[in-house]
């Protein structure tokens, strides 16, 4: 479906029948759902992916959302795509100047790739092209999705840069100019918290995280102590004086750990009459391997990584005003709306069918069955592009979920590789969901299935329209 919306982009900007629709919107909203968007390709791989945004940006922009983020979707794949694994890719988006109703805002994408030579990036915005025969059977594509960007970024009147050599990576870029918008959205930092007196703790060993924490706590006017281990937080600890309102702990620093760490922290704010809210950093294939370990050691809750201002401001709100509306709550299953999405649920037994599909019922989401692995293998053999999802069920008879996986993600097709799959399992001990993990799937919820998991899991795969 990817392919034949390409084409029939490029179809309609070629015969100039491709028209922008200018919304106001929340802008670091939209760079949140492009990143949910393309984040597990990015897990997949075991790339990180790294996000700048500048501050002065305005909250509220007027553009065209949805192609903005088709942009900043395109060219993150193409970084995904072709940075190897274990890769590094950052999204950064800058101010450029601003005046009192317009401002013009930088996006830009590096990735750590193969590069691209002077004469191959002479054509490489052009349709059905890629930078060479090669690069097209090793990576797939279709070389459509930076033709149509560029066509879109010139119709808000920018223009896509590329900046590479061979084997050493590539940056592409964009300015278009905004309008900003009214700003009629929740503060981001709710005055339920008194961000004044507010002093936060954030240990993590990567310096573009610590430099995120010192922005925020600039922009948020409160105190932040950024420390690049374990070692730096223990000492800090020791003051009996010093006493953080809320930490931010990477889940895989080195030294003692960040268990080791998490625990020393509980064990200090017992100490000193209080307790310490302790937030693990990770990404969720990471949050899943450790989240039992990590509540024993006393984490109360985890962050996604990339990191977003207004989520961090979230988190602070939420463990320091209990109660408090931390920020504008995510669509419930009453008002979400995943209309034109088709996913495959896989399970054998009926009544878990029938309870899965009275609880997707209202989402607007197209749901196919398989009764077991072997069927659920038999329809993606015949028809896997047509779903965005597989709700995958683990202990099934013939063909369980793990060797359904398998087969799936080693069919011959672009989409085997791309597809979420959730595990459904009441196994939920970290060597279960390793082997998940392990098998291909890309996340799981927990049986009986709790609705908010699911469709926690599905605003994360399939963004709500």
């Amino acid at each position: 479906m990817g392919v034949i919306n390409d084409i029939l982009d490029m179809s309609k900007i070629e015969a100039n029948k491709f028209e922008l629709s200018f919304t106001e919107f929340d802008f670091e909203a939209m760079l949140i759902r492009v990143v949910n968007v393309i984040h597990f390709q990015v897990e997949e791989k075991k790339q990180t992916l790294v996000v700048a945004q500048d501050k002065g940006i305005p909250r509220a922009i007027v553009s065209d959302e949805q192609r903005l983020a088709q942009v900043i979707a395109n060219l993150l794949a193409n970084a995904v795509k072709f940075t190897p694994e274990k890769g590094r890719i950052t999204l950064r988006a800058g101010l450029v100047h601003a005046a009192e109703d317009v401002c013009a805002i930088r996006i830009q994408v590096e990735d750590a790739g193969i590069g691209i030579s002077e004469e191959h990036q002479r054509r490489l915005f052009k349709s059905f092209e890629q930078a060479d025969g090669g690069i097209a059977r090793k990576f797939g594509g279709t070389g459509l999705g930076l033709a149509i960007s560029k066509n879109i970024v010139n119709l808000m009147g920018g223009d896509i840069t590329v900046t590479s050599e061979e084997n050493k990576g590539a940056v592409f870029a964009f300015t278009i100019q905004v309008r900003r918008g009214t700003g009629k959205y929740a503060p981001r930092f709710n005055s339920s918290v008194a961000w004044e007196k507010l002093r936060l703790l954030a240990v993590d060993t990567a310096p573009e995280t610590r430099d995120f924490f010192h922005a925020f706590a600039e922009e948020a006017g409160c105190r932040c102590d950024a420390l690049p281990d374990a070692e730096a937080a223990c000492a800090i600890l020791r003051d009996p004086e010093y006493a953080p309102d809320i930490v931010f702990l990477d889940g895989a620093i080195g030294g003692i750990g960040s268990l080791e760490l998490a625990r020393r922290i509980k064990s200090a704010s017992t100490a000193r009459s209080g307790n310490i809210p302790v937030v693990f950093m990770a990404t969720a294939a990471e949050w899943s391997l450790m989240e039992h370990a990590a509540r024993s050691a006393g984490a109360d809750t985890f962050i996604s990584k990339p990191l977003f201002a207004s989520l961090v401001a979230c988190r602070v709100v939420e463990r320091l005003s209990p109660g408090e509306a931390a920020c504008p709550p995510p669509k419930d299953m009453a008002t979400a709306d995943f209309s034109g999405y088709r996913i495959l649920l896989v399970e054998d037994i009926e009544v878990n069918r029938e309870i899965a599909l009275s609880l997707l019922g209202n989402t607007g989401i197209h749901i196919d069955t398989a009764e077991n692995g072997r069927e659920a293998v038999e329809v993606a053999e015949r028809n896997l592009d047509l779903y965005d999802l597989i709700l995958m069920d683990i202990h099934m008879p013939e063909v369980d979920g793990y060797e359904a996986t398998h087969h799936i993600r080693t069919l011959d097709t672009p989409k085997a590789r791309r597809i979420p799959i959730i595990a459904m399992t009441a196994d939920v001990f970290r060597e279960d969901i390793e082997k998940c993990l392990a098998a291909g799937m890309n996340d799981h919820v927990g049986k009986p299935i709790n609705i908010d998991d699911v469709h926690a899991k599905l605003q994360r795969y399939l963004p709500a329209r």
